[in-house]
């Protein structure tokens, strides 16, 4: 099938029409947010949520087109992600890691072989004339997914960090340095650029847009990246819907990845409060864990449990974001 044949094919998952019904978009990194998806996913109607993934972590490895968060967010919502991990695949073999490695090759990012068919099969779409809205739409469809899963821009997006060691790309920095060197700054090169996806545009456009979930992602490298888009924030500035946002740090700690170890080294006290001042020209609610209960000291602060091991766990967060929005709007209509 052509470029052009899947595009056409892709174009309601990549623009899809106004649909009847309440839309919620999820501005979404990898593990942390992929978890609150999930539990959105079992809520809602396909058809009424958007997740727009971060792209600021993508990069080309071994001649393939890695996008870290979407795969991570595909994985988790086709019921084909690691367990334990919370990224990679299940079930996963090394036949091809091992082989590059017996050969010298560069074998510090980690792919398996599942893995390495998806990155092969996206890479060869994009090769083909694809968008990555559209690739990742051709992936999800190919996953029997029926939520909208976009990479927040077709424009290459990439996280660059000035550290102690010298100016690193992302997966540099995470993967290969194992988040060692001590961060002084993050940029994001492409953003000023980069414009929406169209399925995110649409949906932030969107009469129905009921409200905007940013989930319990690092602010810096999973959130930060997307909201260095001008579009974006502009558009989050200029809603009538509210935006709800979940603290990813709780009791002072990350729950995943090196977001309190960044704080640190970038002066930041980390704290669950710590993303009101980064959010606050466009949040209405920050959600802070009940550990973190003290810190909601007004009305901008809503306390419910956001650490999710369980289904269960999941799935009660998303329904406390989305009656959180509902409130907000009831307030408003009166």
């Amino acid at each position: 099938m052509s470029a052009v044949d899947l595009e056409q094919r892709n174009n309601r998952m990549v623009n899809p029409p106004a649909p009847s019904r309440s839309i919620y978009v999820a501005l979404c990194g990898g593990v942390g947010g992929a978890k609150l998806v999930s539990g959105l996913a079992r809520i809602l109607p396909a058809e009424s949520l958007v997740v727009a993934v971060n792209v600021g972590d993508d990069f080309e490895h071994l001649g393939l087109t890695i996008c870290p968060d979407l795969d991570t967010v595909l994985y988790t919502l086709a019921g084909l992600v690691h367990p334990q991990q919370g990224w990679g695949r299940s079930d996963e073999s090394w036949g091809v890691m091992d082989e590059l490695r017996r050969l010298g090759a560069h074998t510090w990012f980690a792919l398996g072989d599942r893995d390495i068919a998806l990155h092969l099969l996206r890479s060869e779409l994009l090769q083909g004339g694809l968008t990555l809205s559209a690739a990742n739409a051709e992936l999800a469809r190919r996953l029997q997914l029926d939520v909208t899963v976009s990479p927040i821009s077709d424009q290459p997006v990439r996280t660059m960090l000035d550290t102690d060691q010298g100016r690193l790309a992302f997966q540099e920095y995470f993967v290969h340095r194992r988040c060692e060197p001590a961060v002084r700054a993050v940029e994001f090169a492409g953003a000023k650029s980069a414009s929406l996806a169209p399925a995110v545009l649409a949906a932030l456009e969107s009469k129905d847009l009921a409200g905007v979930i940013i989930c319990p992602s690092n602010p810096y490298l999973s959130i930060g990246p997307m909201l260095a888009i001008p579009q974006l924030r502009q558009r989050l500035r200029a809603l009538d819907a509210p935006v709800v946002a979940i603290s990813p740090i709780v009791a002072g700690a990350a729950i995943k990845g090196p977001a309190a170890k960044m704080m640190c080294e970038l002066g930041v006290q980390p704290a669950a409060d710590v993303i009101a001042p980064l959010y606050e020209d466009f949040v209405d609610i920050v959600v802070l864990d009940t550990a973190d209960a003290a810190l909601a000291t007004d009305a901008r602060f809503a306390v419910v449990p956001t650490i999710m091991h369980t289904p269960e766990q999941k799935v009660a967060l998303a329904r406390d974001c989305i009656s959180l929005i509902q409130a907000l709007r009831a307030q408003r209509s009166r």
